[in-house]
């Protein structure tokens, strides 16, 4: 039985009403629509998401980073099984959500990303058989505030999901403490390439001590549970001596563990484990994350990066035999205003790459990076800033609003390769 056939009159009229945005949206070259629709449906009808979700069962994915990727792998490995509904451009609060789920209302299956503030009301709304947690750490300092009242509130929202399958990375302390007392938990070694905000335990506030990769808080009796899957370079390995090759066309370390956690979660839901390795592994391209465009005689791999640890790991992806290295930084809200993390990423030297520093706030960059002692120039316009670099392969690493402008600008004059 198709969700339709369980959508209220009420709900098919604001389905109506977000049909009528969306070609409204698209008809006025304001894009495709769908957050509009999505907006316009839940003001009729707030509560057609929780409509939309019967039936269906979900995956919803979380943390700070790597949300869009992983809901990408969990989408492609639950498509061994069968369809899926998704958000394609990462729009992961309620607007967002909504219209994911009306693009593909008949759907059996969905893998969601969530926003961590919204996961705890989404969760009650789709009632998921899985829900991923990938990671906590600071985002925008200006926009979420205390790390630990994100942690309390997961915590208290998976304690109305007792039966859901929580799918946690066992290497990162906040989101251990999420999950610790839930009764179905299955646990991912997924890596944790920052734990600056993971420096005393969520509980009691005692001292968290490291060694060998394991953690624990001194005392008390929390720490790094034993998990069930694990990655290394060349292998994913799961429950009951399962040993599996993991090639993956993305790059980096932290996408290995969020392949592993995509996996898990499929697996939960009933897939082949193989299957779903092999649909996770031929993921490419994110949202516009990870493409690699023509412009001129530059091949540009972009990447994206909006908080201290995502930019620690996309720092690490960056490969030293490129011809140009262009580092773009906006300031908007949407990017978070205070800049002040600038001064948490250890920016590496790179011998031998020329650096631009780009974006609205270059100048700040700028600043940061001669205190690291990377050689760079500054170029305030990114597709210029690509332009200065000598020809051949460019990466491109912005935060969130530089790489949606760019990207923008990008398309209006570049292709594929």
């Amino acid at each position: 039985m198709g969700t339709s056939t369980r959508i209220t009159g009420r709900g098919r009229l604001a389905l109506r009403a977000a049909k009528a945005a969306s070609w409204a949206s698209q008809k006025a070259g304001r894009g495709k629509g769908s957050m509009i629709g999505g907006l316009v449906a839940l003001k009729i009808d707030p509560r057609l998401m929780e409509q939309l979700g019967r039936g269906r069962r979900t995956v919803l994915v979380t943390g700070t980073n790597g949300k869009s990727t992983t809901t990408r792998m969990t989408a492609a490995a639950l498509e061994t099984m069968d369809s899926v509904a998704t958000q394609a451009d990462g729009a992961n609060m309620d607007a967002g959500i909504v219209a994911a789920l009306v693009a593909n209302q008949e759907a059996p299956l969905a893998a969601i990303e969530v926003d961590e503030l919204h996961t705890p009301h989404v969760a009650d709304a789709l009632d998921p058989e899985a829900i991923v947690l990938l990671n906590l750490s600071r985002d925008q300092l200006d926009r979420v505030g205390e790390i630990n009242m994100i942690e309390r509130k997961l915590r208290a929202g998976l304690e109305r999901h007792p039966d859901a399958v929580v799918v946690a990375n066992c290497d990162d302390v906040l989101v251990t403490s999420v999950a610790y007392d839930h009764p179905n938990v299955v646990w991912v070694a997924a890596g944790a390439g920052w734990s600056g905000d993971s420096v005393s335990c969520p509980r009691t506030g005692e001292p968290i001590l490291w060694e060998d990769g394991h953690w624990r808080s001194t005392g008390s009796d929390f720490a790094r549970p034993e998990p069930d899957w694990w990655v290394d370079d060349d292998n994913l390995y799961g429950p009951d001596g399962l040993v599996l090759p993991m090639t993956l066309t993305l790059p980096g370390r932290a996408n290995r563990g969020n392949a592993a956690q995509a996996v898990a979660a499929a697996v939960a839901l009933g897939a082949d484990p193989a299957a779903a390795v092999a649909a996770a592994g031929v993921v490419e391209e994110v949202a516009g994350r990870y493409k690699t465009v023509q412009v001129g005689p530059h091949s540009v791999h972009m990447l994206l990066a909006k908080n201290p640890a995502g930019w620690q790991e996309a720092l690490s992806m960056i490969d030293p035999t490129v011809d140009g290295l262009v580092i773009a930084v906006n300031g908007q809200v949407p990017d978070g205003e205070d800049l002040s993390w600038l001064w948490d990423v250890r920016f590496e030297h790179f011998e031998g790459v020329q650096v631009v520093a780009s974006g609205e706030r270059g100048t700040d960059l700028a600043v940061r990076l001669t205190y690291a002692g990377v050689e760079h120039t500054l170029v305030a316009d990114p597709v210029r800033a690509i332009a200065s670099c000598p020809p051949g392969r460019v990466e491109v690493l912005a935060n969130y609003t530089a790489f949606r402008d760019l990207n923008t600008a990008l398309a209006k004059g570049a292709a594929h390769v």
